[in-house]
Order: C-alpha cells, then structure tokens, then sequence
C-alpha cells in the first residue's frame, strides 16, 4: 500500500497548525526514570496537568477514549521491553503488560485510561526498584525461573532444574534461595497461584481448565492450594474481583 499520499497530507497539517511531536529523548527521559525505579520523578511528572498529555501526541483515532486508549499500548509495549532489557524476567513483564492493557480495554473515560497508566509506570517502577536493589541474578537462577514460568502445566522439581542447569540440587537450591528471597518449591507455587489470579481475574476460563493448565492433579488440588496461598477459593476471588 503506497501511504504517501496520506503521509504528505498529515504532514502539511501539522505544519500548519503548527503541531510539534514530542522529541524522542525527552519521551525516554520519562521510560528511564521506570526502568532505573525513580519513583519521585514519576511522582513528579504526575503532577503535571493531565491536559499537558496529549502535547506533542498525535491523534490515533477521533473518539477521545479509544485516543488515548491506543497511546497506553505503546506506552506499555515500550515499557515492558526496556525493563526486560534491564533485567525484569519476560514473563513478569509481558504479563503485566497484558494485565495493564485489559485494564485500559474495559476504562469508560480518557480520565480513567490515564489513572491506569499512572498505576502501570509506578507498578514497573517499583519493581525494576527492587531488582537493583536485589542485585544480579546469575543466569543458571534467570534461566531457572524462566523454565518455570514457561513450564507451569508441568510438575516441577528442584531436582529436575537441577539436572536442566548440570548443578547439585543442593546448591542450586541454596543459590536460588539467596538470590531469589525464597525457595524453588516456593517460587513455583507462587508463580502458579499469581497466574491463577490473573487468569480467574481477565477471563473466564473454567477453573477445572485452569487447574489443568497449571499441572495440577485435580481441581481440588488446585482449590486446595490457592485457598492455602490466598485464603479463599478459585470461584469466590473471581467473584470478589468481578464486584
């Protein structure tokens, strides 16, 4: 498709109205402060008047809402890959940057698309926060909590990440421990309950589908453990996150 029509018209009526795109270093000045964790520089620019958004923005579809709605996916797109960059696990990442858009999917006005964006950058910017304070991972531990979250239907075992990395189980074990704040075992049941929530929460899945796409033995197992991990049942927090 030739758009150079269509891109000679546009760019006749910025200039004559005298629209002036934001520069590209003063937008990932802001990206930065998410991904170094600067959460008083955001809390800066969020001061701002909200009217100061769209400058320098350009208009992506006429209705308002949809507008702004489609500036929060590239903002979040952005986002999400610079902190992978900088050391946030990808599925971390690219699930909150799901949660983060289905959120913005459902918002009714502009003025509550850019509260959730507030929320996103804050939310990425505490936790790219606590992964420097937290120090590097090394890569037999990135690479083992990668595994896990790429593997959640299956059950998991410190010895079988132990095989995969040519490691001891134990030291593996005490390194995953030390680097990770909490123990493989732990790690897995947390990273199964978290995507149980956001599934239970963003869809409706049956919980018996979700069960089985975790690598439980049974729903009632899976009940089981989410009730031990948030205390209370699959359905009632679905229902409790749906109110």
């Amino acid at each position: 498709m030739n758009t150079n029509r269509d891109l000679n018209y546009r760019l006749f009526i910025q200039k004559e109205t005298g629209f002036i795109r934001t520069d590209i270093n003063s937008e990932f000045a802001r990206y930065n402060n998410i991904v170094e964790g600067d959460l008083n520089a955001l809390r800066e620019h969020f001061k701002r008047p909200r009217s100061e958004f769209y400058d320098g923005k350009g208009q992506l579809s006429d209705d308002p809402l949809r507008n702004v709605i489609y500036h929060h996916v590239v903002c979040v797109g952005v986002v999400a890959r610079l902190c992978v960059d900088a050391g946030m696990d990808m599925n971390v990442a690219y699930t909150l940057s799901d949660i983060y858009i289905r959120k913005a999917d459902v918002a009714r006005t502009p003025d509550e698309v850019l509260d959730i964006m507030e929320e996103f950058q804050m939310d990425f910017a505490m936790r790219m926060r606590d992964i420097k304070k937290g120090g590097a991972v090394s890569l037999h531990v990135k690479r083992c909590a990668d595994y896990i979250y790429d593997h959640l239907h299956e059950s998991l075992t410190l010895e079988m990440l132990a095989r995969k990395e040519g490691l001891n189980p134990s030291y593996l074990s005490k390194l995953f421990a030390r680097e990770m704040g909490m123990g493989v075992k732990d790690y897995i049941i947390n990273a199964k309950i978290n995507t149980a929530k956001n599934i239970l929460r963003y869809s409706q899945f049956p919980i018996l589908d979700i069960s089985i796409s975790l690598g439980y033995s049974s729903q009632s197992a899976f009940t089981a453990a989410f009730r031990k991990a948030t205390g209370m049942t699959p359905k009632k927090y679905r229902d409790v996150m749906s109110e």
